[in-house]
């Protein structure tokens, strides 16, 4: 074998298997290699072992040791209300809460309003909450027989309501019922609130009315009730006192109710005093049914359902008068000598008091 023979065997030599520069390459990436799989082995773990333990912290009681009230204003993000729950002490940790919400996609479903949060509630109880819209709901109560403008003032004087009304709405138009709303409801939301109640309640029992009313439109029962609901606050006594307003109506007899007359000097407000002759004969007070042989031009108050329903199905009856009986009652009679007994008698139970 010559040199050159000889030289080329030593190269081949030098680039086998047994390179000292190539096994040195593959070790290294050998070992690159195994620190990738161990770092991502020991990073999922890290995920998954951060991801359990928040799910804990999610799911675990909350610091809160009474039960608390929460406002959310409109506009705030889930970044803020994080912030919120944790600087009022509903929840340890607000980037838990956040994350959570997050990963669950319900970042824009949370809703404004006032909660209460019971004691010691989860993250995930909060949550659905606020998710849920489970707000606290807070009541106004207006009694049967208010008239318009006494509603709008116990509306406006309301303080967990906002906005301002600037009207009146017609007399008869609302119905008086109670009412839930959330703490920052429109005011005017409130009231046009009632007044479709009332629309919808006479839509309601328009259709079933008894056969031969002597009034034609819903207008006309308005009216009509709202005179039933000054008369008489006894539940049981409606249909009655409806039936003797009915039966007047169907022979041509004037009303003669004292409310109205009240109601064409004052507005609705309290007279204060008994009626005075002089307000009996008025022919100027439209309203004053002593002397008008109709319905007044418009309801007096705002009447409740069982007026309402008490009119569109009066009590069958031939009865024409009423008088107060001394217990906070009526009693009835079908003719004006029976009506002047009662009277009598009435007038000797007021001179006894």
């Amino acid at each position: 074998m010559n040199e050159a023979s000889a030289s080329t065997d030593n190269r081949a030599d030098n680039t086998g298997p047994n390179d000292p520069k190539k096994g040195g390459i593959i070790g290294i990436l050998k070992w690159f290699l195994a620190v990738a799989v161990i770092l991502s082995i020991l990073g999922a773990a890290a995920i998954y072992g951060g991801y359990r333990w928040m799910q804990n912290e999610f799911a675990i009681a909350g610091p809160a040791m009474t039960d608390e009230t929460l406002i959310l204003p409109p506009g705030v993000g889930l970044i803020r209300i994080s912030q919120q729950l944790e600087t009022e002490g509903l929840v340890r940790d607000a980037r838990v809460f956040r994350f959570s919400v997050e990963l669950d996609g319900g970042a824009r479903g949370l809703r404004a309003g006032e909660y209460l949060i019971p004691a010691q509630s989860s993250m995930s109880d909060i949550y659905q909450l606020l998710r849920e819209g489970v707000t606290v709901q807070h009541a106004i109560t207006l009694a049967e027989g208010l008239t318009s403008a006494m509603i709008v003032a116990l509306v406006q004087d309301a303080d967990l309501l906002v906005g301002d009304l600037t009207t009146v709405p017609a007399e008869g138009s609302l119905l008086p019922e109670t009412y839930l709303f959330d703490r920052g409801t429109e005011r005017t939301d409130v009231i046009e609130r009632m007044r479709r109640a009332q629309e919808e309640l006479v839509e309601q029992l328009w259709d079933g009315r008894a056969e031969n009313l002597p009034f034609e439109t819903r207008e006309e029962a308005l009216i009509l009730a709202s005179i039933v609901e000054k008369e008489t606050g006894i539940s049981s006594e409606r249909d009655l006192v409806a039936s003797v307003f009915v039966n007047r109506l169907r022979r041509g007899m004037r009303l003669e109710s004292d409310p109205t007359i009240i109601y064409g000097i004052t507005g609705g407000e309290p007279l204060g005093r008994g009626i005075r002759r002089s307000e009996l004969d008025s022919t100027t007070n439209a309203w004053n049914t002593y002397q008008i042989p109709r319905l007044p031009p418009t309801p007096i108050a705002n009447p409740g359902r069982e007026a309402i329903a008490a009119v569109l199905n009066p009590a069958t009856t031939t009865a024409l008068f009423f008088v107060a009986d001394g217990t906070g009652g009526h009693v009835f009679a079908d003719t004006y000598a029976e009506h002047l007994r009662n009277v009598a008698q009435w007038r000797r139970i007021e001179r006894q008091r």
